[in-house]
């Protein structure tokens, strides 16, 4: 199990546990985090699981090109730590990030 912590749109800190092989996204949103509604399923079109990268103590994959696209288009403006959670895959490697919802 991988540790990752959301910050929720109300303010609240919430730490979760996590299987590897799914999506951050996945994980968040079985885990009731608040603020991520997950509309296309994890296929990188709605970015409705848009957060900020608060923390990332083992770093993260690097961004694909089709993520970036999407995020320019979101109704939160972009910002340099800007990720899809859906495209960021559970890995012991993560362990530790925090994330700040960015949806409402």
């Amino acid at each position: 199990m991988t540790k990752l912590t959301f910050i929720e749109p109300s303010g609240n800190r919430r730490e979760i546990e996590a299987d590897g092989g799914q999506s951050v996204m996945q994980a968040a949103t079985a885990a009731g985090i608040e603020g991520i509604a997950a509309e296309c399923g994890g296929s990188c079109m709605c970015a409705t699981c848009h957060c900020l990268v608060c923390e990332a103590p083992g770093g993260l994959p690097e961004m694909e090109s089709d993520e970036a696209d999407t995020l320019e288009f979101t109704a939160e403006e972009m910002r340099e730590t800007s990720r899809l959670i859906c495209q960021i895959e559970v890995t012991t490697e993560i362990e530790g990030t925090v994330f700040k919802v960015m949806g409402r």
